[in-house]
């Protein structure tokens, strides 16, 4: 082979290795970016649900206005990737760990390999379980999200009126995730009066976490789970309620329900919640199908965040208002909680719109 042939061949396999490699980057949502006081790891967990492609987007400009690079990795909800994004930031030499776990307590190994290169961490949003080496951790009061949640159903159908009896269907998020229990155990304590005296009727039996608890929160095994009830306990009568604590699973939960006749005048769709006032939903919400949902500022959860790292590297006790919540099984893990808000169709534009998080052009 001529020698101009070789070079060329090799200048070929360099070009697609290249590819290859960036591929293989953006598969994973790989992205990084330099700064002169050092690199913050972020590792997230989906790019399929929209608030976490605006969290990580978030983040990612604070850190970058205070001068700090990033490292942003999501592990599209499987535990093998995330783990090794995590020890892939490690081994750069990352100043600090951001982590939104897919699975709260599947991280205590490669934590320690971070406690061991002396890189603190701080859990966003989603407890990290089973570790000593979680330093701080910001997120929203997680049990009002659910309280929220199932006050309005209340609200909506009366109960503290004494109206009913109403058929209801629950719906919790994934068990892997330490935040599902609190939105469930929140919204319970509103709704188990009225299901023990008689004012909502779970036709289906199912109202304890595990059997309503639906993994990686997928709006598809919702969806499936709504096409059984339905077919199983409601061939004579309607649902007038479902408890949804996550805009993607009421996508499934409405997508099963319109698809046997939900909708029309004569058999409207039921009072529905929400949480994370995802474009979808909220667009949803307008047009009258999903009733509402629970918005939780990302902006603020970001910057909540990126102060508590800055205060970690800086040698300062970052601002905290609970010490007592958040018990991780190994140490209660020092918290910042903000305040979700309710959002329906009466008031999205006033905290939606007004506040910046969305425009009307996106709305339409």
């Amino acid at each position: 082979m001529k020698k101009s042939s070789i070079i060329a061949l090799m200048l070929v396999l360099i070009v697609v290795l290249a590819a290859c490699g960036k591929n293989n980057n953006e598969s994973t949502g790989g992205k990084s970016s330099d700064g002169e006081k050092g690199t913050i790891g972020i590792a997230m967990p989906t790019k399929s649900s929209e608030r976490w492609v605006n969290d990580g987007a978030n983040m990612v400009k604070e850190f970058k206005n205070l001068g700090y690079g990033t490292d942003l990795q999501y592990g599209e909800d499987v535990i093998e990737n995330q783990v090794s994004q995590i020890e892939n930031m490690i081994t750069k030499g990352v100043k600090l760990l951001v982590i939104a776990s897919i699975d709260g307590e599947a991280l205590t190994d490669v934590l320690q390999k971070a406690a061991d290169a002396k890189i603190p961490v701080i859990a966003y949003d989603r407890l990290i379980k089973k570790s000593e080496h979680v330093s701080y951790y910001a997120t929203f009061d997680n049990f009002k999200v659910g309280v929220l949640q199932a006050s309005y159903l209340e609200e909506k159908l009366g109960l503290k009126e004494g109206k009913g009896p109403f058929n209801i269907e629950l719906f919790a998020g994934s068990p892997d995730d330490n935040n599902a229990y609190f939105f469930f155990d929140g919204a319970m304590s509103v709704l188990q009066p009225y299901i023990d005296s008689g004012k909502l009727v779970v036709k289906s039996g199912q109202t304890k976490f595990d059997q309503v608890a639906t993994l990686r929160w997928d709006g598809g095994v919702a969806q499936s789970r709504m096409d059984n009830l339905l077919s199983a306990n409601y061939s004579s009568a309607n649902v007038d309620a479902v408890l949804s604590p996550y805009d993607g699973i009421t996508i499934g939960i409405l997508s099963s329900l319109k698809g046997v006749g939900y909708g029309s005048s004569d058999k409207p769709l039921p009072i529905t919640s929400g949480q994370d006032a995802e474009l979808a939903s909220v667009k949803s919400i307008i047009a009258g199908e999903q009733t509402s949902t629970v918005f939780k500022d990302t902006r603020e959860l970001a910057k909540v965040a990126v102060n508590m790292a800055v205060a970690v590297l800086s040698n300062k006790t970052p601002e905290i208002n609970d010490e007592k919540t958040y018990d991780n099984g190994v140490k209660i893990v020092p918290s910042y909680l903000l305040v979700p808000i309710s959002v329906d169709k009466s008031n999205y534009k006033e905290v939606l719109v007004d506040s910046g998080y969305f425009t009307e052009d996106q709305l339409k």
